[in-house]
């Protein structure tokens, strides 16, 4: 018995030697055709485009340190618009993983989570001394829980709403901001204004509050002509005045979660007041089925 097990050895070694100092040794189970297959790896187009994400954010990042603040603006834009894609191509052409899942989070956290809370503070955040810098650390803190929230909760949550503020969201608030006024003369008012949204925006991607995902788009699908000239409208707006129209669609996708969480509670406790009257005669079974609505909402 022992000749078999040191037979198996030197095989094994050739193994280790001819494998290169920097190959793959990445095996995961992936989806194939719908089929689970395990496969070494990764996959290229995806995991191409996350890279450029993580270009564009890095870029936004140095860009920000040298004082050319509305290309750092754009950069995290172009970020944002790569970060959209490779999940979209993942699952158009069924090459989803989990070390794209991961590889797509780490670059979010530098071009959603550190490239924007650095270029705010390389912009405005500096005037506050401490506190804006403070305030620029909690919003990268911030997307970094946002983000290993997001992980752990990613198989357990409904695919069409998102739980907080996405980051990419977050950062549009931040970069529009800055590409608004990067050639404005800031002063500490101006900067406490800053440091407030910065503050908001990092809270809330660590909120409860529940936002549509628009993951569910089937872009493969027909819609209604109506639905193109909305978009050509869209594209319409933004050239006007990129920076404020991408600010003031930020801030309106912002609000709707909140707004939402408002609507519902005036709906629950409106269905609360008027339950006594429905059903007197049962009083504990109103209650029980009133607040199995509110469960669900």
């Amino acid at each position: 018995m022992s000749d078999k097990g040191d037979a198996g050895k030197p095989e094994d070694r050739n193994d280790e030697e001819v494998r290169l100092p920097v190959d793959e040794h990445i095996e995961e189970e992936v989806s194939a055709s719908g089929k689970k297959v395990r496969a070494r790896g990764v996959y290229l187009l995806p995991n191409l485009i996350t890279t450029g994400a993580l270009f564009s954010g890095f870029y936004a990042i140095i860009s920000g340190m040298n004082g050319n603040f509305e290309a750092a603006a754009i950069a995290i834009f172009v970020a944002m618009i790569l970060d959209g894609l490779d999940g979209r191509v993942a699952r158009l052409t069924d090459t989803q993983s989990a070390f794209g899942v991961q590889y797509d989070s780490l670059s979010d956290m530098v071009s959603f989570g550190l490239a924007p809370a650095l270029v705010v503070f390389s912009w405005g955040l500096d005037h506050l001394g401490k506190f804006g810098w403070a305030a620029a650390f909690l919003y990268a803190a911030c997307a970094a829980l946002r983000l290993a929230r997001f992980n752990t909760q990613v198989d357990d949550v409904d695919k069409g709403v998102f739980i907080g503020l996405a980051s990419p969201t977050a950062a549009a608030i931040v970069a529009s901001m800055v590409w608004a006024g990067h050639d404005v003369e800031m002063g500490s008012g101006l900067a406490a204004v800053v440091a407030l949204v910065t503050l908001a925006a990092g809270l809330l991607m660590v909120s409860n509050f529940r936002y549509t995902s628009f993951k569910k788009v089937d872009f493969k699908g027909r819609v209604p002509f109506v639905m193109m000239l909305a978009v050509i409208l869209i594209f319409f707006l933004v050239t006007i005045d990129p920076p404020r129209v991408l600010l003031t669609i930020a801030v309106i996708y912002t609000f709707s979660g909140p707004a939402t969480w408002i609507w519902n509670l005036v709906r629950k406790r409106g269905s609360r007041s008027t339950g006594p009257g429905k059903g007197e005669g049962e009083p504990g079974k109103e209650a029980g089925e009133t607040k199995g609505k509110g469960g669900e909402s």
